[in-house]
């Protein structure tokens, strides 16, 4: 008896984890971007860039940052992969949309999956962050650029709290500001009440 209250006095202390939904097209550098979320907030280093491998499925981090318990979810981006996004869509408490700044070819292509993404009713409330990677790159657009390509002033417009920051995933330059305001803006957002009731079928 003791143990099975003791269980759940601790499940309701317990801090609820945030989960981050990473999507972007292929060869965005977002296992990249996960690798290097392990190596900044954990003991255990992630796998340097030129080992890591395009992904197929799903990887996973957990982590810690600024107190709050975080799970990032980074899905393969490949055309074929992309069906897959809206399976994350109702449990994820804010979206990071990367980019590779560097390609200005694919903004178009990347603008119509962000837009395929957030048309779905999954994704209501939910932060967007969208990181233009390899910024360091000579020619790669900047994070204002990027945003008029992909539209996002008018999502701010319609109330959705987003952000176009600029990052080098390969050296986490960048890295922990991002974090800062996604941790910050879900918080702020009505998100984890939203997954809340979702879950407890209110």
């Amino acid at each position: 008896m003791f143990s099975l209250l003791s269980g759940c006095f601790e499940f309701l202390l317990r801090k609820e984890e945030l989960k981050v939904l990473i999507i972007g097209l292929d060869r965005a550098g977002k296992t990249t971007l996960l690798e290097r979320l392990k190596t900044l907030y954990t003991d255990v280093p992630g796998l340097e860039a030129d080992k890591v491998l395009p992904t197929v499925g799903l990887n996973l981090a957990h982590f810690e940052a600024l107190g709050a318990p975080l799970l990032c979810w980074d899905v393969g981006g490949a055309a074929g992969l992309r069906g897959i996004w809206s399976k994350y869509y109702a449990e994820c408490h804010a979206l990071v949309f990367c980019v590779d700044a560097a390609d200005g070819g694919r903004l178009d292509e990347a603008k119509a999956a962000l837009d395929r993404a957030l048309g779905d009713r999954d994704l209501y409330g939910a932060p967007l962050l969208v990181l233009c990677n390899k910024h360091d790159c000579e020619g790669a657009a900047s994070p204002a650029e990027v945003a008029e390509a992909l539209g996002i002033g008018k999502l701010a417009d319609a109330g959705r709290a987003t952000s176009v920051q600029a990052i080098t995933a390969k050296t986490g330059e960048g890295v922990k500001p991002a974090v800062q305001w996604l941790v910050e803006h879900i918080k702020k957002s009505q998100r984890p009440e939203l997954i809340r009731r979702r879950m407890l079928g209110t």
